[in-house]
Formats: C-alpha cells, sequence, structure tokens
C-alpha cells in the first residue's frame, strides 16, 4: 500500500507550472528587450559566451527540484505489513441544543460556536472512545451516530446551525431519550450522555428520560450555557448579517437566560456532574477528565498497516539536482555548441 502521510502538501505542486510561466515570461521579456538593443547578429557579439540551452537546461532542474521537494515533504509511505490492535474505550453522546436561543452572544462568539469548538477539541483528543453526535431543538436527530472515525465526525459537526432542526423549542428530554436509544448494546462498554444546552424552555418529561438513561447504566453529565441574567437572541439574514433581535408578539425584545437548576438537577438524577460553560474554559474537557478515569471496554479488533517512510528517494535527487544547477554556468561549452545551433537557441 502507498499513501502520502502530509498530502495537504501536495497543494505546493499547483506552483510548479506558475514557476514555469514566470520562466518562460521573463525570459521572453528579456529576449524583447534585447531586440529592441540590438538586432541578432549583434546580440552574438555583445554576448559572445551566452548559451539560451543552458539558461533553460538550468530552469528545468530547478523545477524538477522543486517538485521533488514538495513530494518529499508530503512524505511518500509504504505498507510494509499490519497487524490486530484492540480497540477499547467508552461510548459518549454528545446531544447539543441548536435552538436559537443557543445564539446568544453572553459566550463568544456564540453559546452555540463555543460548544462546537469544544466538541471539537474534545474529538481531537479521543484515542479509542466513541463518540456520537444529537442536535435537537424543537425535536432530536442524530447528527452523526456512534464512531471512531474521528474525521468524519469533524466534518458533520462542522455543518451543524440552527437550521439543523426545524421545529424550535428544547427538547431535552426527547434527546436523552435518542441516545439511549441509539447506544450499541451489543458492546459492554461503559456509556455516557453529555448534553450542552442553555436549559431554557425545556419540555418533555426530563426526569422520565433521566431515569430510563440511569436504569441501563448510562451516566449523564449537563454543560450550561449562557448567563442567568438574561441577553437578547440575535436574528440574521441569509448572508449571515445580522438584522436585530427576537421580539415576542407584543413587540418586546426576547431575553434568553440559563436555566442551571434543572441542569443540576439532570446531572444528580444522572449519576454524572454539572457544569457552568464560560468564556475562558473548555468544560468539555473537564468531563472527558472525569470519563478518562471509567474503566476502559474491548469492544472490538481492527487491523492496522504499518508504514514506512520513503521521502528520502525524492529528497536525495532534489538535492543532487540543485547542486548540478548551481556548477553549471549559463556560458556556451564545446559539449552543447552544436546542439545550441541545431535548436537555434544562439
Amino acid at each position: 500500500m502507498f499513501r502520502f502521510a502530509h498530502p495537504e502538501y501536495l497543494y505546493g505542486l499547483y506552483a510548479i507550472p506558475v514557476i514555469a510561466f514566470l520562466f518562460w515570461y521573463l525570459t521572453s521579456r528579456r529576449k524583447k528587450q534585447l531586440r529592441r538593443f540590438a538586432d541578432i547578429k549583434l546580440q552574438q557579439v555583445i554576448l559572445p559566451d551566452y548559451s539560451r540551452f543552458k539558461y533553460w537546461l538550468k530552469s528545468s532542474l530547478i523545477l524538477l527540484a522543486l517538485t521533488l521537494l514538495i513530494l518529499a515533504a508530503s512524505d511518500p509511505q509504504v505498507g510494509t505489513g499490519t497487524h490486530e490492535v484492540k480497540q477499547q474505550g467508552i461510548d459518549v453522546y454528545i446531544c447539543l441544543d441548536v435552538s436559537l436561543s443557543m445564539t446568544a452572544q453572553d459566550i463568544k462568539p456564540s453559546r452555540l460556536e463555543k460548544a462546537k469548538y469544544d466538541i471539537s477539541n474534545l474529538i481531537n483528543k479521543l484515542h479509542g472512545d466513541r463518540i456520537g453526535l444529537i442536535v435537537f431543538a424543537g425535536d432530536a436527530y442524530v447528527q452523526f451516530p456512534i464512531t471512531t472515525d474521528y474525521a468524519a465526525a469533524s466534518l458533520f459537526l462542522s455543518s451543524v446551525n440552527t437550521n439543523s432542526v426545524p421545529e424550535q423549542g428544547t427538547a431535552i428530554a426527547s434527546a436523552i431519550n435518542l441516545a439511549t436509544k441509539s447506544f450499541d448494546y451489543k458492546m459492554n462498554t461503559e456509556k455516557a450522555i453529555v448534553i450542552i444546552t442553555d436549559g431554557e424552555d425545556h419540555q418533555g418529561d426530563v426526569m422520565a428520560a433521566v431515569k430510563k438513561a440511569t436504569s441501563k447504566g448510562i451516566k449523564i453529565y449537563t454543560i450550561g450555557l449562557g448567563t442567568t441574567d438574561g441577553v437578547p437572541i440575535p436574528l440574521y439574514n441569509n448572508n449571515g448579517q445580522q438584522t436585530g433581535y427576537k421580539k415576542d408578539r407584543n413587540g418586546n425584545v426576547v431575553l434568553t437566560k440559563l436555566d442551571p437548576a434543572m441542569l443540576q438537577k439532570i446531572a444528580s438524577a444522572g449519576n454524572g456532574k454539572y457544569f457552568h460553560g464560560a468564556n475562558d474554559q473548555d468544560q468539555l474537557d473537564k468531563i472527558y477528565d472525569d470519563l478518562s478515569s471509567i474503566k476502559k471496554t474491548e469492544y472490538g479488533v481492527k487491523k492496522v498497516t504499518d508504514y514506512a517512510d520513503r521521502f528520502y528517494y525524492l529528497l536525495l535527487p532534489a538535492v543532487i539536482l540543485l547542486i548540478a544547477e548551481f556548477f553549471i554556468s549559463e556560458r556556451k561549452s564545446p559539449l552543447f555548441a552544436k546542439l545550441n545551433e541545431k535548436l537555434g537557441l544562439q
């Protein structure tokens, strides 16, 4: 098997034709300027030792060396074998509130964006643990199921916004029930639910949902985002520009407030902990540290391919080409005189 360890560096190859064009453009411009100054015969008198062929040879060596350096930086690797690795960890479903109140900016840049940033950081820290995401507002939906494909998880997370759920509200009970239902109970792993919300205007029988989850051995953690003082809910147009604030039927600006009491009650009944979100703290990080103390359970085996670096096969020729280019002058030599004449590069 073959792969590049850093394929993002391959974008540098787009620069090669640009550099080649610059070489051609500067050479053409120089040729035009020389023609304005002197005709071809006079040029041969003024620059008797200049070899255009060697100029293009040097340019070609530089372009080839740059190409090899970019490929070397991308670190080509060759598979040397496979081995089996035991997979062990815990299962975590994050239930993220995506209601309009989560766009409030008492936490910067907004409650929702801060939550997404913290979830992304958590995904980057995971090793073996499986994670899933449920988004909820007036109802709950699985954004992505329990997985160890952290790259895919990050991709699905980035697309989450207040339009991910069409119905407005804060259906915490629905989110807990959906997470409880979505766990894979064939795997005897420890399971936890993390609810990230402002907890406002919750609907449904939340405590019944919590009781059902804990009866299956699931721990429930809660993170409350926002302040108890209340802040307005910004409204945006299709271009992402703020157009004002949400108002009630009487034209008064609606204030959204954090409801910590309910979230504390949920966490306490769910054998977990409640955390108050803040601008300068990552509460998910604290929860992960707490979850890390839970005994990891083996849930499968996967085959892993071992790769060996082969960048030096490209790096060495690149260095040799650059050294060769350095020692090649642009002066004519008997070796290339006849070739220059045949190609019309005198």
